[in-house]
């Protein structure tokens, strides 16, 4: 059976709920990964009202559409952050309070644990996000960084969100990471360090995205065998980029996404690079059933017909694992 295609929302948040869900399922989408900003999910209206969830369910249904997950990663990145005025403009008035950031990160610590509860209650068993990272400003190593100033980030990781996994415990949600540039992974190598920084807690996985990982020069079908029971939520988005020289190199040179000096940036799924067919056929390797959720971005393009383009291509590229053996066959002597 193909796997639901769904539209992350975080990128569609001028738009209400309502309004997408209706274009959503004239492009001909399974259902809707909803972001925790905009009107689309409200974590704080699912724990308050008792009818939040059912009636943002109804909304779905009511264009035949499901939800197998929700997203903050808005507020996720605050958790381990260096928190700047940046940071504002992102949050939700009530983690950002005051702007002291040690009380930044905790209030968006509690909302994450929020967020898990209200995904509890919406029936989903997936919250995707960010971590936010303390070291991440010391990525390039110079000045040489000091002994330990890595390990302590991590640390600082797994101080931080071993008390929020352990309301994912509680309420049976998983946390699925997008791994990322300005995460606390951000390739295969410091992934496995954040999964070993948390021993390995089920609780903590990975939503899989493979455009940040081709640019980089990292190979991202391995990254789905290595993390194969860690995979829980699934990305669908592409990215060009060139191994001719450019003015602006992988760090994208202060340059805005689009810019024709760019070396790489996001494009609409088959449109890029990313080898599609090796991602399904790992998929199919590792038993991932889930949904694909397309997250939209390429600037040079009309959004509404990139969706409707991505879903379809999608749906095209996906199959099933074969239940036999292709030459099974050629024993059966009956």
């Amino acid at each position: 059976m193909a796997r639901p295609v769904t539209l992350f929302t975080g990128q569609w948040a001028d738009m209400s709920l309502e309004t997408l869900a209706e274009k959503a399922s004239s492009w001909g989408y399974d259902g809707l990964e909803l972001a925790c900003w905009g009107d689309h999910f409200n974590v704080q209206k699912a724990l308050r009202e008792d009818d939040y969830c059912k009636k943002r369910k109804e909304i779905l249904a009511e264009y035949d559409l499901k939800v197998w997950s929700i997203s903050n990663h808005l507020v996720g990145q605050a958790v381990c952050d260096l928190i700047d005025e940046r940071h504002r403009e992102i949050l939700p008035e009530h983690v950002w309070g005051d702007g002291d950031a040690e009380g930044v990160r905790r209030r968006a610590a509690d909302e994450i644990k929020d967020t898990a509860r209200a995904a509890a209650k919406l029936g989903v068993e997936v919250v995707n996000g960010f971590t936010g990272s303390s070291i991440w400003s010391k990525m390039y190593s110079f000045p040489p960084n000091l002994p330990g100033t890595i390990d302590e980030g991590y640390q600082d990781f797994a101080d931080r969100w071993n008390p929020v996994l352990d309301v994912f415990d509680e309420v049976g949600v998983r946390f699925g990471l997008e791994v990322h540039p300005t995460e606390i992974a951000f390739d295969i190598s410091s992934a496995r360090r954040a999964v070993d920084a948390l021993d390995g807690r089920e609780a903590f996985g990975f939503n899989y995205d493979p455009s940040h990982f081709g640019y980089q020069g990292v190979d991202y079908v391995q990254f789905i065998l290595e993390f194969a029971d860690r995979i829980y939520h699934a990305h669908m988005k592409d990215v060009w980029w060139t191994d001719q020289p450019k003015r602006a190199g992988v760090f994208g040179g202060h340059l805005e996404f689009g810019h024709e000096d760019r070396c790489w940036d996001f494009v609409s799924i088959g449109r890029g690079n990313i080898d599609f067919d090796r991602v399904i056929r790992a998929l199919n390797r590792i038993g991932y059933q889930g949904p694909l959720s397309i997250e939209w971005e390429d600037s040079g393009m009309d959004r509404e017909f990139g969706a409707e383009e991505s879903c379809q291509y999608v749906k095209d590229i996906d199959f099933s694992p074969p239940s036999a053996a292709f030459d099974s066959a050629f024993s059966d002597n009956e």
